[in-house]
């Protein structure tokens, strides 16, 4: 199992850990919500917890629980410019389809049957 980040990513990472004044890792998992029914979520931590899977990029690092990365699994993280928008964009070889907003996705159905 792996995930990458690009080097923008990673810089975008560190930044935000260095403005936040502590932390090692963004943790990065998915939730039911959406037009499509996942969605990913974000939030920087301090410490990985038990179960957790740990990848580094270009010196930074994120965080995945076990359950989120059988969505996630094969992903490629860039940071992008989008007009006045600037967000984390995935590669995610898991996806089927995402919604017309691009806030929600979901996976093929091998990636649904792992998590039952």
């Amino acid at each position: 199992m792996t995930m990458t980040l690009t080097e923008k990513a990673a810089l975008q990472i560190q930044r935000q850990l260095e403005k936040r004044g502590k932390g090692i890792a963004l943790r990065i998992g998915v939730k039911k919500v959406g037009c499509t029914g996942l969605a990913h979520t974000f939030d920087l931590i301090d410490e990985a917890g038990p179960g957790d899977h740990s990848f580094e990029s270009h010196g930074a690092r994120i965080v995945v629980d076990a359950g989120s990365l059988e969505f996630l699994d094969g992903s490629r993280i860039d940071f992008v410019t989008e007009g006045l928008k600037q967000s984390f964009k995935f590669d995610n070889p898991n996806v089927d389809n995402e919604c017309g907003c691009g806030e929600s996705f979901n996976v093929k159905k091998k990636a649904v049957d792992n998590k039952t």
